[in-house]
């Protein structure tokens, strides 16, 4: 799917440190703490810190592939849409889903504004956050990948991309025991 054909903004900085294909490697074990990151919420503003979440509610990770604000990976864009219209019921069951996009702030702004995003949209322009979690890269973006983390901030699930399996679909996050 060809969320757009204005390709303008799509090679730059991020596109040549994503470029060459890193596999998912992720060895972050069930039951453990993962790693702790500070990002902005471009969706509510301000900062948030995933360790604010410890031991106050379960919450899922969704690392998502987005190339500029007008370029949306074909696998991810349907998956970003579903979590949006589901945010609520996520939300009803004490779950906050927060999703994590390596495109910048400004970028960011444009898709949460045009996708009419509820749920919290982060901003990691420098892929820590997806290096840190192993998620992958190829072809100048990293790889989506989701993970869901107890109320005690434990990993209780994680999904890798393949090209078999994309993303973990609403009903399988939402079934996860937390």
């Amino acid at each position: 799917m060809l969320t757009s054909t204005d390709f303008s903004g799509l090679i730059n900085d991020r596109f040549f440190k994503n470029f060459f294909p890193i596999p998912p490697s992720n060895d972050l074990s069930y039951g453990k703490t993962t790693p702790d990151f500070v990002l902005p919420n471009i969706t509510q503003g301000g900062t948030v810190r995933l360790s604010s979440y410890q031991q106050q509610q379960p919450v899922i990770l969704a690392f998502t592939r987005i190339f500029t604000e007008k370029q949306y990976c074909p696998f991810c864009f349907p998956h970003i849409k579903a979590l949006n219209e589901h945010y609520q019921e996520f939300r009803d069951r004490n779950i906050e889903l927060l999703m994590i996009t390596s495109t910048d702030e400004q970028q960011s702004q444009i898709v949460v504004r045009d996708l009419g995003l509820q749920m919290p949209l982060l901003s990691d322009p420098g892929c820590q956050v997806f290096r840190a979690y192993q998620t992958g890269q190829a072809l100048g973006a990293p790889l989506p990948a989701q993970f869901v983390l107890d109320r005690q901030g434990q990993l209780r699930y994680k999904h890798l991309f393949s090209f078999l399996d994309h993303n973990a679909n609403v009903e399988t996050l939402l079934a996860v025991q937390v």
